[in-house]
This record gives C-alpha cells, structure tokens and sequence, in this order.
C-alpha cells in the first residue's frame, strides 16, 4: 500500500506538468483557435535559455525570471507574429503543418546550435526525503505538485475573476460579439499566447531536473501534453489538470506492476479509449456546428 501511494504521489507530480503544458493547448485553442503542435518544444528552449542565464552567473530565480521575459517576447509576440497571423486566414492546417515544421526546426537548431548531449539541471528544489506514515516522498515531488497546481489554479482564476480573464475568454466564446462591445480582441489574444510562453517557462523549470535538458527532451513531454488536454476536455480550462493527472498517474503504475516499456504508451491508450467513448473529453462539453 506504501508503494502504491508513492507511486500515485510520484505520478500527480508529473502530471500536473502536463498539465501546466496541457493548458497551453487548450488556452491557445479556446482565445485563437490556434493548435500548437511545438509545445513541448516551447518547454525545451527555456530549458537551455536557463542554463544559459546561469552560465552567466544569474541564480536559478532570476534565470528563470529573465527565461519569462523572453520567451514572452520570442515564444509569445514573435510566434504570434510571426506564425499566427500570417496563416491564421487560410484556415487550421497551415498553422499545423507550420508548428510542426517550427518544432522540428527548433529540436535541430538547439542540437546544432548548443548541444546534443543531456545537460543536467539546477532543482528548485532540496534533495531531501519524507517519511510520512510508511511512505517515503521526495521535496521534489511535493514541490512540483503544489507549485504546478497553484500555477494552474491561478491561471483559472485570472481567466475567471478578473476583466482582463473574463474580456479573454468573451474573445474565446465569440471574437465579433467581443470587438462589438469594444474589447481589444487583438491585445487579449497576445495575453492569452504571452500566458502560454510563460507556463511553458515554469513547466521547464520543473520538469528539466527529472528530464535533463536536452533537444528532444520536448517531444516526448508535448504528445503527453496534447494527450492530457483531450483526455480532460479541449474546450474546458479544468481539462488538462485533469487529463495530467490521470495521465501521470497511470503511467507510473503502469511501470510498476506491468513493464516500464508500456509506460510512454499509457497516454495513448487513454487517449484512444477517451476519444472513442466521450469525443468532448472527460470535462469538455458537446460543441454543435452548423455545416
């Protein structure tokens, strides 16, 4: 029974990284009706942007801070600009096939660029062990758990509670209706991208110390992510946290009593049963289209 909580406390952790990438989906969705398919490796390259700014001396805190400015700057305004708007009138698949391309061209960039070795990585948090009833957990674990949880939950709660989330999410439900009642569609838009590059920094200040950072360190972490948000519900802000979860969970159980080969086919298979039996997703709700 201890093993099965450590197991289950061990994958929640993990989960709610997904999580923390899964949401970035779904807000991209929801604000733009955008799909970005280089979200994992939105994840990697603040990763080496970190590293970076500790080579020079920067403590982890203000890496990662100065990690958030630019990649709101590059990931945010500059994949926005530079990617969405161009193609965003000719419909869904050229974006697609355009972050595709963007994440296969960042992968080779960084190998190419930095390095294809696995590069360890500074924890935030101590290596330090718990013993709570029987059961041994890592300050790792719990760290990462209520850290990605509380980011999360915030980001709900700005979507929620303030004018600017709620101005964000009119633009998500309908983009005419929002410009008529004088929101700044293209301004809510940039803040919901500028949110995603900013989850992506904090998904990659925890999840790279398991991970190491390395080129392709967000291709695995990206599927999982996508799988996640459909699992819980593409059209619901609660869906990744939930999809991750289960996600994270199950993929550490599965490694220890089947076989960790099964364990990066565990979101697939979620993923399959999930789509047969409810298409919307655990949390997601039914969305009519006229044709």
């Amino acid at each position: 029974m201890t093993d099965f909580i450590q197991l289950l406390l061990s994958g929640m952790a993990t989960g709610s990284i997904y999580a923390l990438a899964g949401l970035g989906f779904t807000l991209l969705w929801q604000a733009s009706g955008t799909i970005n398919f280089a979200q994992g490796e939105f994840v990697m390259l603040p990763a080496f942007m970190m590293l970076a700014f500790n080579a020079m001396g920067l403590p982890l805190l203000m890496s990662f801070l100065c990690t958030c400015a630019v990649a709101t700057l590059v990931l945010g305004w500059g994949f926005k600009r530079g990617v969405v708007d161009p193609l965003f009138k000719f419909g869904m698949m050229p974006i697609v096939v355009a972050t595709i391309g963007l994440a296969i061209a960042m992968r080779n960039g960084v190998r190419a660029g930095y390095s294809a070795e696995a590069h360890p990585f500074p924890s935030l948090f101590a290596d330090k062990l718990f013993n709570v009833a029987g059961v041994t957990v890592t300050l790792a674990d719990i760290g990462t758990l209520l850290l990605a949880l509380a980011l999360v939950l915030t980001t709900q709660a700005f979507l929620a509670k303030t004018v600017t989330g709620r101005a964000m999410q009119a633009v998500a439900q309908n983009t005419e209706s929002a410009t008529v009642l004088g929101i700044n569609v293209p301004r809510m838009i940039f803040y919901t991208f500028a949110i995603n590059a900013v989850l992506a920094c904090a998904a990659a200040l925890l999840v790279t110390p398991t991970y190491l950072a390395k080129f392709d360190m967000g291709e695995s972490l990206g599927t999982k992510a996508f799988f996640a948000a459909i699992i819980g519900g593409f059209n619901n802000s609660r869906g990744p946290l939930l999809g991750g979860i289960i996600v994270g969970v199950f993929e550490n159980l599965a490694a220890a009593y089947i076989s960790p080969a099964y364990k990066d086919a565990v979101a697939l298979i979620l993923f399959m049963l999930v789509i047969l039996f409810k298409p919307q997703g655990l949390l997601g709700k039914k969305v009519e289209r006229k044709v």
